[in-house]
């Protein structure tokens, strides 16, 4: 804060005021925010632990992070995790791509509708009969 405040010429306190008066919070509190906010993008991606979370942003304490996390998102960051990745399997189990592995599109009969007819106006490919299920 100290290099900020001289960089812009002005003192720390006053840049502090500054500060919350331009974004109603503190900068401390602000960083602490985005830096919340950025952990939670890295939960729901699901392929990091929380105390590698944590250590991420350069906490040294995993009580320190998770007591924060707690007081500004309203919950545990492990119970976060593990919602989030509740409602990614959710996601994925209505659009089709949980219980064939991802390997089916739900776009796939589109393109294959469209494909054929293209072929047969250009003559290419005999029509073909649909298939049954």
């Amino acid at each position: 804060m100290e290099a900020l405040a001289h960089d812009v010429n002005m003192s720390a306190g006053h840049l502090s005021r500054q500060f919350r008066a331009a974004y109603g919070e503190s900068p401390y509190a602000y960083l602490m925010t985005r830096r919340i906010e950025r952990a939670m993008a890295l939960l729901r991606r699901g392929d990091l632990s929380v105390t590698e979370v944590c250590f991420t942003f350069g906490r040294a304490s995993l009580r320190t992070f998770s007591t924060r996390f707690n007081e500004l998102v309203g919950m545990p960051p492990g119970v976060f995790r593990r919602q989030a990745a509740d409602a990614a399997a959710d996601r994925a189990d209505t659009a089709g791509t949980a219980r064939d592995g991802g390997r089916r599109s739900r776009w796939r009969g589109c393109r294959r509708a469209w494909r054929n007819t293209s072929q047969v106006r250009s003559g290419i490919e005999k029509p073909r009969p649909p298939r049954s299920p």
